[in-house]
């Protein structure tokens, strides 16, 4: 597919993956969470594509015209022997986001369309709101008990944390969900446990109409990982 007119095409989603596209006409082209991995995009023109979501893992991209109109060039991409010939803009490295899925069977399944947790470019993570259910029983526990249920929320948040190579220390922001507001110190009881005051992730709480098979409490949060 060198030097292929590609201009204005949808390939969302589409796997180039090793695809030789080196010069190729990619403006404008939908390459939203396209696997570019290992693709040899020398020279190419990505200017206006929308590459949200795409990987880009070992691609060449020496010399390709990117989205927002930069050159992307390293440190060796001149040709031996040849005189440098400065650039008419300054080359710009781009940052890709990856994402990656965090599943763990010491959590419970998720109980819809969604993943237990997603690692974003391999530092935030954000995990999906825990309600009292026991994996190893897959079903809510301790229907009438607001305590007991909060400790088993936040051992299932641990296991995910856990999972994806973070600890209580990482986690920058919570949002707690109530059924009943005057659960709130019980429920500050249980939580105090696992941050403590000085150190503790910034916080949402609200009560609300109802939740996910009529569950006390869900918890969820963002953790930043250490790389």
């Amino acid at each position: 597919m060198s030097a292929a007119n590609l201009n204005s095409a949808n390939l969302r989603k589409a796997c180039l993956q090793g695809t030789n596209l080196e010069r190729a006409d990619l403006q404008k082209t939908d390459l939203m969470k396209a696997n570019l991995n290992g693709a040899n995009l020398k020279r190419a023109d990505l200017t206006g594509a929308n590459i949200y979501g795409a990987t880009f893992e070992n691609a060449d991209l020496t010399g390709a015209i990117m989205p927002d109109g930069e050159v992307y060039q390293t440190s060796t991409d001149l040709e031996f022997g040849k005189p440098e010939t400065p650039l008419t803009k300054e080359p710009k490295e781009i940052n890709i986001m990856t994402r990656k899925v965090i599943r763990t069977d010491k959590a419970p399944a998720p109980v819809g369309p969604y993943n237990q947790a997603i690692l974003a470019s391999g530092q935030t993570l954000f995990v999906a709101g825990q309600i009292a259910i026991d994996p190893r029983l897959g079903d809510v526990v301790y229907t009438e008990d607001v305590v007991k249920q909060t400790e088993q929320v936040m051992r299932n948040i641990e296991a995910i944390l856990t999972e994806a190579g973070a600890t209580f220390a990482d986690v920058v922001k919570t949002g707690v969900f109530l059924a009943d507001m005057n659960d709130f110190a019980a429920v500050n009881a249980v939580y105090a446990k696992y941050f403590s005051e000085d150190t503790a992730p910034a916080r949402a709480c609200v009560e609300v109409s109802r939740l996910p098979k009529n569950v006390l409490v869900e918890i969820d949060c963002i953790a930043v990982v250490a790389s």
